[in-house]
């Protein structure tokens, strides 16, 4: 299981009751949860003004920069090929997997010093979560269009002799070149009509040079044949062998035009190859980054709702569990058998009963603070 739920309950005579009855509650008979303390520093709490407002700002900071985080990791998933094993390898939050980085959640005081307001916080997140969404715009879009021009080129490279380009096929051997008269056309027949070729090429048009066809390359359906005949006997040519289900190409043999595609190719693979290491290095650095900040958001709004709902002085336990997914249902029964006493009229609604009109799946309203943490990043597209 990859998700979290996040929740905090005020401090009995002190913190450590708090955390105790949780742990002899979820795990008395059996383990309905793995349970950890969630670790959030003295903020500054501010007035009661400031921290309403920020309660709905936060909740909108929280949906996007988990989509900041989604995003990466799915374009990191994008870039590997869909290689899962790298792909988790990559996705780490400080240099560990994201399990151990929110079980062992340490505030980074430098990154958001403690000393700035809440508000200030918030917007330090902000900022950052928004270069990354439009850094990551940029190098996506960029490599996107080096991937997309390769896998044009690669497809002309490619698939059935009637549309691939034959560049890499012939060669200038294979042609009449800098004639007045003679020109060399190339022709592709089913490999049903060989026989049928062989027997009629020279008749299809008047000045067809005898002899002169040659099977230069054939796939699993057809071949490839090359034939001289006088350039004036070129538009009777094509329209015959159409006739007779054979397909001429347009191809005029330039070798400045081949140099110049072949290049082309490398080039762009050559490019694809020196973006990848980086990007796959900025989409690492950068998922940690916005998973660190997302987990921070998450201690934001524990910190936040739990001052408006319990009050001053601050004096609340935040716990993170990690619930067995078998006894879901059991664990929210518990936790609201132990917490029901704090908020009456969770009480009477409570988010397990379907209420026509109230759209509690949405709010998923607790009498306790409650945040999901969800650490299963990649079974989605954003």
């Amino acid at each position: 299981m990859t998700e979290f739920w996040l929740i905090s309950a005020p401090g009995e005579k002190t913190c450590q009751q708090t955390w105790d009855k949780l742990m002899v509650a979820t795990t008395r008979t059996i383990n309905l949860s793995t349970n950890n303390k969630f670790n959030i520093p003295d903020l500054k709490v501010g007035t009661l003004d400031v921290l309403v407002g920020l309660s709905d700002e936060l909740a909108k900071l929280d949906t996007f920069v988990e989509s900041v985080v989604k995003k990466v990791a799915q374009y990191m998933n994008d870039v590997l090929e869909d290689s899962r094993d790298k792909v988790q390898e990559n996705l780490l939050a400080n240099g560990v997997d994201l399990v151990t980085y929110i079980t062992r959640f340490q505030w980074d005081m430098a990154k958001y010093p403690i000393k700035q307001s809440l508000k200030n916080i918030s917007e330090i997140i902000s900022k950052q979560a928004t270069q990354i969404d439009n850094d990551l715009k940029a190098r996506a879009s960029a490599y996107n269009n080096l991937k997309g021009n390769l896998q044009n080129l690669e497809r002309k490279n490619a698939g059935s002799l009637l549309t691939r380009s034959l560049a890499d096929i012939v060669k200038k051997e294979d042609f009449v070149l800098d004639s007045e008269y003679l020109v060399t056309m190339l022709v592709v027949v089913p490999k049903t009509g060989y026989a049928e070729w062989q027997k009629t090429y020279e008749t299809l048009a008047e000045m067809v040079v005898p002899r002169s066809t040659k099977l230069l390359f054939e796939d699993n359906e057809s071949g490839l044949f090359s034939v001289t005949l006088f350039r004036k006997a070129v538009d009777d040519f094509k329209h015959k062998a159409r006739e007779n289900k054979f397909t001429v190409r347009d191809f005029q043999y330039n070798e400045e035009e081949m140099k110049a595609d072949k290049e082309e190719m490398n080039r762009l693979s050559t490019d694809k190859k020196k973006q990848f290491g980086p990007l796959v290095r900025w989409l690492k650095v950068n998922f940690s980054e916005a998973f660190i900040a997302w987990i921070h958001i998450k201690a934001l709004r524990v910190f936040v709702e739990s001052v408006l709902r319990y009050g001053l002085p601050v004096n609340f336990q935040a716990m993170l569990l990690q619930p067995n997914k078998k006894n879901m249902k059991k664990l929210r029964e518990v936790l609201y058998d132990l917490y029901k006493h704090l908020d009456s009229s969770a009480a009477i609604i409570d988010a397990s009963m379907d209420i026509p009109g109230l759209n509690l799946s949405q709010q998923e309203y607790y009498p306790y603070v409650y945040y999901k943490i969800d650490c299963n990043l990649l079974d989605f597209k954003v």
